[in-house]
């Protein structure tokens, strides 16, 4: 009975456990350009150093080293795996370093030459080791993690949504790869505590042809969709000199037998088209592409001044939209395309018979007037967790059913110190300012 108990309850959890939205893997490909600025920048930080004097006396020998510097070193031989259980590992051996210093020495005896250089060698290599195994705990916990604090987990995307990259779980590391799960699901700003379910395919990762693997599934697309529903962006309102001039002509020719009817004042006045979507857009991944579904209400009405206006006609429409992915710098970025398009009444279906002529201009509309503002918005991406100064480049977009995924190669758009440098001031500066006044708390 307990083994059913358990089991049971093993099934009930599995069943609640949240996937992850998006997925990001990691290959041994990459660890060689990972390895070569992580050396450089070590390098930068070994030469440094500050050197502590050397001076004391042994026995007759009295001595005095300063003005130590390191002039040159040399990594020969550096290895950079991934290690199950440690996840990432790097080996450096057969290390050199050139150093230049001042020394004064006085002794009694002739023929100590190599006594003194024995001696000298011991304690140089005595002070390094003082000095070296701080500089590289240093720039491997603090900097190199004052690096990773610079990839977003929860930022916002914009006035209206959020991301949050939170990572679900430890990265899984293998001797050829490192995958990493996130939550990637977006949120009003205004509701950040709501969150959508996610019912989707759980995103794979196969591939370990390019440096990086980037994959998303389709709660990745819903939830942003459906956060910017619930911001209430998805409307469009045009009134007046808004609306395209042929469409108004043929929007009160295909109306003028209940203009006709109505006072002059309403005759003349402005024509109002307003396009409301009336549930969260749906996005589908197949091999074959990718699509988006919307459903949107389409009201036509007069807009007398001073008065209320005077609907004409309320339509729903159906769309389709094709949307191609690809990553831009750290962006991904969504280019949409009007696929399909009709219109029908909500009233009757002669009405929606009636309503055939319109089709073609509405569709014009929203490609020409639309779209553009859509694509102006899409295109502009959200980041993917990266550190900042490492962009994708040379990107493949691969579709499967129910998620996609996008292959790329990295590069250093920043050196890391560059990028830690800025870091730093950027936290000094938090450090150093005034706190904020009552009135502003």
């Amino acid at each position: 009975m307990a083994l059913y108990g358990a089991l049971f309850l093993a099934l009930l959890v599995g069943a609640h456990a949240e996937l992850p939205g998006c997925k990001i893997r990691v290959t041994s490909k990459a660890l060689e350009l990972v390895k070569q600025e992580g050396l450089r920048f070590l390098e930068q930080e070994l030469e440094t150093i500050t050197i502590p004097d050397l001076r004391g006396k042994e026995g007759h020998f009295y001595y005095n080293i300063s003005e130590v510097k390191v002039t040159e070193l040399q990594l020969t031989s550096s290895e950079l795996d991934f290690q199950p259980q440690q996840e990432l590992m790097l080996q450096i051996t057969n290390a050199s370093l050139g150093l230049q210093f001042r020394r004064q020495l006085l002794y009694w005896f002739l023929k100590v030459y190599e006594f003194l250089s024995t001696f000298i060698t011991s304690g140089m290599r005595f002070l390094l080791n003082q000095q070296i195994c701080p500089v590289l705990y240093h720039a491997g916990t603090v900097l190199l993690n004052s690096l990773l604090d610079t990839i977003p987990v929860r930022s916002s995307v914009d006035d209206l949504v959020g991301i949050d990259y939170s990572l679900m779980k430890d990265p899984v590391a293998s001797t050829s790869n490192l995958d990493m799960d996130f939550r990637g699901a977006f949120f009003p700003l205004t509701e950040k505590n709501w969150s959508l379910p996610n019912r989707a395919v759980e995103p794979q990762l196969q591939e370990e042809e390019r440096m990086v693997y980037v994959s998303f599934s389709e709660f990745f697309f819903d939830s942003a969709m459906e956060s910017y529903f619930r911001a209430g962006a998805l409307q469009l309102s045009l009134v007046g000199d808004k609306v395209p001039h042929d469409l108004d002509m043929l929007l009160r020719a295909s109306y003028f037998g209940s203009i006709v009817l109505m006072s002059p004042a309403v005759i003349d006045s402005p024509l109002k088209l307003e396009l409301r979507v009336l549930a969260p857009p749906r996005c589908t991944i197949k091999p074959a592409g990718t699509t988006i579904s919307v459903t949107a209400s389409v009201t036509i009405a007069l807009v007398p001044p001073d008065q209320p206006e005077v609907q004409l006609s309320s339509m729903t429409m159906d769309a389709r939209l094709s949307a191609k992915m690809a990553l831009r710098g750290k962006a991904l970025r969504t280019q949409l395309d009007l696929r399909r398009f009709r219109i029908y009444s909500n009233q009757s279906a002669l009405e929606s018979l009636a309503l055939i002529p319109l089709q073609a201009p509405l569709k014009t509309l929203l490609q020409i007037g639309v779209m553009p503002m859509l694509n102006e918005r899409t295109w502009r991406g959200v980041q993917i967790p990266l550190p900042e100064g490492i962009n994708f480049v040379r990107e493949v977009v691969t579709n499967h059913a129910g998620f996609l995924t996008i292959g790329a190669d990295l590069h250093f758009a920043k050196g890391l110190r560059e990028v830690i440098e800025k870091n730093r001031s950027v936290d000094v500066k938090a450090s150093t300012a005034p706190p904020p006044s009552t009135a502003a708390v």
